[in-house]
């Protein structure tokens, strides 16, 4: 028999297990003897980007992701977790140029070629550390199908997918107003704008009639644009301006001639009501220029300089600009007034600078079939089932209202996109077209576009024949955080209903965010970021796994604390503690003997009621945890876990299994060995999927076990262990036993000093039989249990499930604070029966509830109004 060792050290715990799990091939599909009759359960990795560590927030994702593939390989199903990372395009870009300009280069200066070459180094780097992460997070996917999404075969399915939607016109090229990074230089589709509040200002500016007979006052935020005006516009039915629709006014700096239109755009309740026109940096002034045929100027640069149409302005910063125009409009009279206002500004996702709009020639990708397919699955059997629903109306309300997907960045990391232009000649095709004089498209397709194609491509699509996408696709469960439903599921489900006519996933459990202890976003501003590697190095992988788990229920924020990692921690060394108690006390025993001694146990033929009381309760607690794992509530799997192992099986039986072990009786102990045996080795398959390193540990050392624990059969409900007698009756002992404790302590009286005991009860039989753990926990002088009972004068009471107990403390007690006490028992009782009868009075509860439910809040009600009943009548006997 193996021994652990007397403390528990995760670093000696995980040293070289992750590796032996590697060798020995547990993570590959079959490796738990699944075969083609199995049912598949796969799960595709959340690509990581390929731009530094991994955080808490991953740490999460891949713990939830990994409990559940763990637990699906357990019980049976043919399982893949496909791992895989991102190439992240800008923010990656933006990295390598941030480490290059620190060396005084730039990627012009290295050239496109080259300058990938550099970017290819910075990913191999990091996705080394990338693995490494992994590793120490003991995530178990299958390394020999690891995709990246600038691979060779993602490329083709991306190329496939362009050529598709172009040549169905979804895909189009065109110029139109589009978000843009200066920093970056590059588009931004909407949803890669991050808006934030920020201190600015309106500007109230005057502009004059070109007749010169006077001058409109309009209000802008951002006095810059006025370079680029074309037109002014009133709204139709102000009367305050019709006498000056058709004139023009002369823009103020630029001395541009543009003219005064009436526009429903135009808020007559805002402001001036006249409102100035930039339709190359402003959307709704794009639309109305589009209504009205305005020309449309852009002033600006790609890196936010003013171009040549900002006259004396031009080289200057877009902010420098902002300052130097209002300067000016100042000196010519022309500034009204200055208003300081706090407003929301768009922001670059990836570069943090303020997004400007700007007119742009890009490609786009048509969302009006799409996001209709995307919609209209829904009501279907095969719907994405969302975990929790409400995300589902999310998804859908983004859907609804989706725009043109802008999909070309400026950026020459990614997927170069299949488009060759000669001349006013355009061709987009899987490779080059032949002839001369043919230029490929420098710019290279948005991040999202091929992370949206992740779950099929990585399954050897477009390769319909490819064995992965026959048997493994669609996959079962995407896993992800609430903060990318928008770039990324939605975007999978739509791409994947057009092109492989089946959802991407059946079930989305979508994750909040990692909070601090204050509830604040971790960030690098504030300081407050937690590295998921010093907290294994402090706790270890099976400590924070526990925490990750256990934190919250779906789509909710979890706060980091180190206080619930020494929880954690605790109750890890708890299990430890009881794993070797077991060990040192159970000798060798076969795994044939185990289930021989069980069998006596369930036909009652061997072993105690506290033995079958255990197996029973350990049934509840496997069908109830297997339930809410399927529903992906693993906080609640986690909290019915710890309270069946720190109290019923370690506080509980353990503790009166020493009756049997410290005994006489050889056969009874075999028995009680094999439940302790077959109840640890129950409890490690059932906790291994949240922490697998110390269970595994653990397993291997079990005298009635052989190989890994990572393809051990994951517990099920055993029928011929449920003893509704032995687990009412057990329950009913342990009540006397804390009832009993209670009252010692609250009278001084030390479990050392024996005390005379008296127990009426119409379950006197059974409470007899089991007199000795009585007499074991309680430690009485003088032990009566009947039907009836001389109730002594002067005596302390409390009332428990089918019992009364009286202890005659005389001279230990005062009356009149014994009958205090009593009344605060029955406050408690009162309490409980309100709340149960309320319960029972709600016609809809009664009506919805399964009858179980109903039959168990009935039960409730008449054990409370018991124990009232009997509080009632011993107050009324001590008022005597």
């Amino acid at each position: 028999m193996q021994e652990l060792n007397t403390k528990f050290t995760p670093k000696e715990v995980e040293a070289g297990r992750y590796q032996k799990w590697l060798d020995a091939g547990v993570f590959k599909p079959g490796s738990n003897g699944s075969t083609s009759e199995s049912h598949p359960y796969s799960i595709v990795i959340p690509p990581p980007n390929v731009t530094g560590k991994l955080h808490l927030g991953h740490a999460w994702d891949t713990t939830l992701q990994d409990i559940i593939i763990r637990q699906k390989r357990m019980q049976g199903f043919d399982t893949l977790w496909l791992p895989g990372m991102d190439h992240a395009g800008i923010a990656t870009q933006a990295k390598v140029e941030g480490r290059l300009a620190e060396q005084g280069i730039s990627r012009y200066d290295l050239g496109r070629e080259k300058f990938l070459d550099k970017v290819w180094e910075w990913k191999d780097e990091y996705a080394e550390t990338i693995h490494e992460q992994w590793a120490k997070m003991g995530i178990s996917v299958d390394y020999d199908r690891e995709r990246f999404t600038l691979d060779e075969g993602l490329n083709k399915a991306v190329r496939t997918v362009f050529v598709k939607l172009y040549e169905k016109g979804w895909i189009y090229r065109g110029e139109k107003l589009i978000n843009w990074d200066p920093k970056a230089k590059t588009a931004l589709s909407d949803i890669e704008v991050i808006h934030k509040e920020v201190n600015g200002a309106f500007y109230n500016i005057l502009y004059k009639l070109e007749d010169g007979s006077g001058t409109v006052e309009i209000a802008t935020t951002r006095p810059e644009t006025l370079l680029g005006d074309t037109a002014v516009i009133v709204n139709p039915a102000d009367d305050r301006y019709k006498d000056l629709v058709g004139k023009n006014v002369i823009v103020p700096l630029v001395n541009r001639k543009i003219p005064i239109l009436t526009d429903e755009h135009a808020d007559m309740e805002k402001g001036t009501g006249v409102v100035k026109i930039t339709p190359a940096h402003d959307p709704n002034d794009f639309e109305v220029a589009g209504r009205h045929d305005l020309p449309m100027i852009n002033m600006m640069n790609d890196d936010g300089t003013i171009n040549a149409e900002g006259g004396k302005y031009e080289g200057l910063d877009r902010f420098e600009a902002r300052k130097q125009i209002v300067a000016d409009l100042k000196e010519l009279g022309q500034l009204v007034s200055v208003k300081e206002l706090v407003h929301e500004v768009g922001h670059s996702e990836r570069t943090g600078v303020i997004v400007e709009p700007r007119l742009s020639t890009q490609w786009f990708v048509k969302m009006d079939e799409l996001s209709k397919q995307a919609i209209d699955n829904q009501g279907t059997d095969d719907k994405v089932t969302f975990y929790p629903p409400r995300f589902n109306d999310t998804f859908m309300q983004w859907m609804e209202n989706v725009h043109d997907w802008v999909i070309s960045r400026q950026l020459w990391w990614g997927h170069q996109i299949p488009a060759w232009y000669r001349g006013d000649e355009t061709y987009v095709g899987m490779e080059a077209p032949e002839g001369e004089g043919w230029v490929q498209e420098e710019d290279v397709l948005d991040t999202w576009f091929s992370s949206a194609l992740w779950p099929f491509s990585t399954m050897g699509w477009p390769d319909t024949d490819s064995a992965d996408f026959k048997r493994y696709f669609p996959t079962s469960t995407l896993v992800t955080g609430y903060d990318i439903i928008f770039f990324w599921v939605s975007r999978m489900i739509f791409q994947s209903l057009e092109f492989t006519d089946q959802r991407p996933f059946e079930n989305v459990l979508i994750h909040g965010l990692i909070r601090d202890e204050q509830g604040r976003k971790m960030s690098k501003s504030l300081g407050n970021g937690i590295d998921p590697m010093d907290v294994i190095e402090q706790y270890g992988t099976d400590a924070l796994r526990w925490f990750l788990s256990n934190g919250s229920a779906p789509g909710q924020d979890v706060r980091f604390s180190y206080d619930k990692m020494d929880a954690a921690w605790n109750f890890i060394n708890k299990i430890w503690n009881v794993s070797r108690y077991i060990l040192m006390n159970v000798g060798e025993i076969s795994a044939e003997m185990v289930a021989s001694n069980l069998a006596k146990v369930a036909e009652k033929s061997a072993g105690n009621v506290t033995d079958r009381w255990i197996l029973t309760r350990l049934n509840d607690t496997v069908k109830r945890v297997t339930e809410q794992m399927d529903k992906f509530e693993f906080g609640v799997a986690g909290h019915m876990l710890y309270n069946f192992i720190w109290d019923e099986f370690a506080n509980w039986y353990i503790e009166l299994t020493k009756e049997v072990l410290y005994g006489e009786d050889e056969a009874e102990k075999e028995v009680t060995r094999s439940v302790l045996v077959h109840v640890l080795d129950q409890v490690l398959r059932l906790l291994h999927p949240i922490m697998p390193f110390f269970t595994e540990e653990i397993f291997e050392k079990l005298p009635n076990t052989t190989g890994s624990i990572v393809v051990a059969k994951y517990p099920e409900v055993r029928p011929e262990f449920d003893d509704a007698e032995a687990n009412d009756g057990v329950a009913m002992l342990i009540e006397l036993i804390t009832a009993v404790r209670n009252i010692r302590a609250e009278v001084n009286t030390p479990l050392s000093k024996a005390v005379p005991m008296f127990v009426k009860s119409d379950k006197a039989d059974f409470l007899n039989a089991v007199s000795a753990y009585i007499e074991r926990f309680t430690n009485p002088s003088e032990l009566q249990i009947a039907e009836q009972v001389d109730v002594p004068e002067q005596a302390m009471s409390a009332v428990i499930t089918g019992a009364e107990l009286y202890f005659p403390l005389a001279g230990l007690i005062n009356i009149d604070e014994e009958i205090e006490r009593l009344n605060k028992e029955l406050a408690k009782w009162q309490k409980e029966l309100d709340m149960v009868n309320r319960k029972l009075s709600n016609e809809k509860f009664v009506a919805n509830a399964k009858p179980e439910v109903v039959q168990k809040e009935k039960d409730k009600l008449e054990d409370y109004q018991e124990k009232f009943d009997s509080t009632v009548a011993r107050i009324e006997e001590l008022k005597k």
